[in-house]
């Protein structure tokens, strides 16, 4: 066979994306953190976490190709090709990033066909998400917060999904760096000075607590916390940049802005 028979998968969205491909046959071993699509988790064998690996675990469902993201698996890629064995390290951090990982993940497995059907699928929903936004005349900003102790605010596809939902992203200027220390927000009291209108939060796995974030010292001034405009986006649906960064998260995100839009028609 010309393409590779036994991946391990680091991260969530390769699993996520090899099955939606239909080549589930060649994933070898998936993270822990893998919950999509849920029959993954009875199907594979478990061999990592997310920052933290064993490379014993890795090498003992003898993959012929480890797929990684992101720095934070920059050590144990390392490691891996020290051992000889074959790594492809994505690192995407936009909505065209991801669309490149998925392209590329059918090459690497031929089924370029399926992925041109994948990408053509979230590209409608991403137009759908678009053309939805069009016809509100106005866009609510929004503070996506990915950790509360730091407070740490979103990673760039999620601001981005929140610009094609039409959403304005409260801390722009913070989505665009990639790691996550350059997005921590020093003084909480940044957030009230932005008046965000709508409070998305995804604490990396942890349970959002709403009514924690609305006790913060002068958090009682924002809009999102007046109107009670604050909601949970699963991590899953949002964090792993892979296909339910759209399907999921990007109509969340559109829904939700949904429900502001309908309330400044309430109040006016």
């Amino acid at each position: 066979m010309s393409h590779y028979q036994r991946i391990a998968c680091l991260s969530t969205e390769a699993v996520e994306t090899l099955y939606a491909l239909g080549a589930e046959d060649v994933i070898a071993g998936i993270s822990g953190f893998t919950v999509r699509p849920a029959r993954a988790r009875e199907e594979k064998t478990r061999i990592s976490g997310f920052s933290s690996s064993n490379l014993e675990r890795i090498l003992a469902v003898e993959p012929d190709l480890v797929i990684g993201f992101c720095d934070m698996q920059a050590d144990i890629c390392r490691d891996l090709v020290m051992a000889g064995i074959e790594v492809h390290q994505f690192n995407q951090r936009t909505v065209d990033g991801i669309l490149r990982m998925i392209a590329v993940l059918a090459a690497l497995v031929q089924r370029e066909d399926a992925g041109r059907e994948l990408i053509a699928s979230l590209r409608t929903d991403i137009a759908a998400a678009r053309t939805r936004a069009a016809a509100w005349t106005r866009k609510p900003v929004m503070y996506f917060e990915e950790w509360n102790d730091p407070l740490m605010s979103g990673i760039g596809w999620a601001a981005e999904l929140i610009a094609i939902a039409g959403g304005r992203d409260a801390f722009p200027e913070l989505s665009v760096q990639p790691g996550a220390k350059e997005r921590i927000i020093a003084d909480s009291h940044d957030v009230v000075a932005r008046a965000p209108d709508i409070i998305l939060a995804s604490w990396c796995g942890k349970k959002f607590q709403p009514t924690q974030l609305a006790a913060r010292p002068g958090w009682d001034a924002i809009p999102a916390v007046k109107n009670q405009m604050l909601f949970e986006i699963k991590s899953p649906d949002i964090l792993s940049p892979g296909p339910a960064a759209i399907t999921e998260g990007l109509r969340q995100i559109s829904d939700i802005i949904a429900r502001w839009q309908h309330l400044q028609e309430q109040q006016t």
